[in-house]
């Protein structure tokens, strides 16, 4: 069982992105008050339980305190790219110079990095007046300083031979036939959706990277952009984070706006100097431009920048190399850090949701309904959006509706963007517990058949009413987007692409709730549950297992018919 939102856990290895070979060891932690010795020595008591996020403990903080927080945390934050060999307690022992260490830990990735948080932001200064431009020989380097360090060892203290080696784990996503062995050996079709979203969900040290990364882009934008703040979204903080997802983050410009709405101080107002573009679409361009250049020449780690500065959202996409995340930056997109919050609390609310969530993304995925390539696909948050459109549904609800959220929404909750209405609680303790007791089990074979029977060719998905309405347009899939309530998010959907789901989400219904289809197997142990829904070879034999039960009884009929059996005299006479 596992906390629900973003935790702070006490020893956890970081995992990797799928994108690039990132291992990484279990975190080992130094408190601000202890010696480099004593927080080595804490290295050998037992290790803290990971956890799912299926606890029914509402998060004591809201959506903002938690960015608020690992912001901080990030500033106090260097990465080091170390030495393959290197003795971790003299290393420790050389960064305490600056000041205490509060925490640390290693992973590989194109070699071995070490992301350390010290208490004490000063400490941070104090590292970075010491450290030295690199001398290149023949070439020229751009003198750029940043968190961002390369330790060189000038002569080892100790034969290498005898210092203790640090030995990154692998932490990458299990692979397809690990994750099945372990889906197999699960108790019942509950454990089996837990057992998912543990192996698969962000981890501590995976967040906290994530964070840092953001922190190192702020501060190449505030030598443009002083006061700005680049800020991650999606799945890096909305909770249903999968290893291996992109980094989303966005140019906050926000609190630079501010002044704006300050009032006059006496019969005089300054204004800073500026120049003006034609239109906002245009000033998102030039800040990207520059901060795409930026990050190309004096970026470190930034590599393969691409400025998609036409696209209906313009962003500069890019690769950081010493992280292995892939990552996507817009500016000003705060609906859609809205959108990141909304999320979070429903993720926060129920032990259920994001189990539920991680097993339909992945079914979804085994089975390609989703890809990373634009295109007709159904996409991840469309997916969420008819999970949470589901359990809105239960009897009782398992998930208020958004305009529920909304009446229970105080005046400091009141958030309008671009004419957009995004008000809505943020404090969970004001929304009452679901009263609803079902499995994870049922509501999965519920989904399933719920939406295999949707009428889709006529009704549209609204989490802000929880209920059916008539389709606005002719889209194949209509969903609303809940904030900006005009756009369908699904519109790139086609038909036949939505016909597969349907016939896909029907099969998997009919597989679930045969009779022992999802308990496991004492002696041959064949895929079962969940685990079964995630082969396509299994959904393959279903669909044939059908097409041969409903073939098996049209024959009956007629050799019944033929050979004049009671059944067909009765059948005749009725005629």
């Amino acid at each position: 069982m596992a906390t629900r939102g973003v935790w702070l856990l006490t020893r956890l290895p970081l995992c990797s992105q799928t994108r690039s070979p990132v291992q990484c060891p279990a975190l080992r932690r130094l408190s601000c008050a202890g010696t480099v010795a004593a927080g080595l020595r804490r290295e050998e008591q037992p290790s803290g339980s990971v956890e799912t996020g299926c606890q029914d403990k509402t998060p004591t903080k809201t959506f903002y305190e938690e960015q608020d927080e690992r912001r901080e945390q990030a500033q106090r934050t260097v990465l080091v790219h170390c030495p393959s060999k290197i003795s971790e307690k003299e290393f420790l022992k050389h960064l305490s110079q600056h000041g205490p260490v509060h925490s640390h830990f290693f992973y590989e990735s194109f070699g071995l990095y070490a992301v350390v948080e010290f208490c004490q932001k000063d400490s941070v200064d104090s590292l970075l007046n010491v450290t030295q431009i690199p001398a290149m020989g023949m070439e020229a380097v751009i003198p750029f300083r940043s968190r961002f360090l390369n330790l060189k060892l000038k002569s080892p203290s100790r034969p290498v031979s005898e210092m203790s080696p640090i030995q990154p784990s692998n932490q990458l996503p299990p692979s397809n036939r690990k994750l099945s062995e372990l889906l197999y050996s699960a108790e019942s079709v509950d454990d089996q959706l837990s057992t998912l979203l543990k192996e698969l969900q962000l981890t501590e040290e995976n967040t906290r990277l994530r964070y840092l990364i953001c922190s190192l882009i702020e501060d190449i934008a505030t030598a443009y952009f002083p006061g700005c703040t680049i800020r991650p979204f999606g799945s890096s903080v909305n909770t249903f984070g999968k290893l291996g997802c992109d980094l989303d983050m966005f140019i906050d410009l926000h609190e630079t706006r501010k002044l704006r709405t300050h009032k006059r101080i006496g019969n005089f107002l300054m204004e800073f100097q500026v120049k003006n573009v034609p239109s906002e679409r245009i000033a998102t361009q030039k800040i990207l431009t520059v901060i795409g250049e930026s990050l190309d020449h004096f970026g470190p780690g930034c590599v393969g920048i691409q400025k998609i500065l036409n696209a209906r959202c313009p962003l500069v996409r890019f690769s950081h190399q010493a992280s292995g995340f892939q990552c996507d930056l817009t500016t000003n997109n705060r609906v859609a850090l809205k959108s990141s919050e909304l999320l979070y609390i429903y993720g926060s609310m129920d032990s259920r949701v994001r189990a539920l969530v991680f097993s339909i993304r992945c079914w979804a995925r085994a089975h390609s309904l989703t890809s990373n390539i634009p295109g007709s696909w159904i996409t991840n948050f469309s997916l969420t959006m008819m999970v949470i459109f589901f359990l809105q549904r239960r009897s009782p609800p398992i998930l208020p509706t958004l305009d529920t959220l909304k009446a229970l929404a105080d005046t400091e909750d009141k958030c309008i963007i671009e004419g957009n209405n995004c008000t809505f609680t943020r404090d969970l303790n004001k929304i009452k517990p679901s009263e609803n007791t079902e499995t994870l089990e049922l509501l999965l074979k519920e989904f399933f058949e719920y939406f295999g029977n949707f009428a889709f060719n006529k009704n549209s998905i609204n989490i802000r009413q929880g209920r059916e309405q008539n389709k606005p347009d002719s889209s194949p899939l209509h969903i609303e987007n809940p904030f900006e309530t005009s756009l369908n998010i699904s519109k790139n959907v086609n038909q036949s692409q939505l016909q597969r789901f349907v016939e896909l989400a029907r099969e998997s219904a009919w597989v679930l709730h045969q009779e022992d289809a999802y308990l496991p197997s004492s002696s041959s142990k064949p895929p079962w549950g969940l685990a079964a829904l995630l082969l396509p070879s299994v959904m393959q034999s279903t669909k044939k297992q059908k097409k041969r039960c409903g073939s098996e009884r049209i024959k009956s009929l007629l050799e019944s018919m033929k050979s004049g059996s009671p059944e067909s005299s009765a059948n005749t006479s009725r005629n």
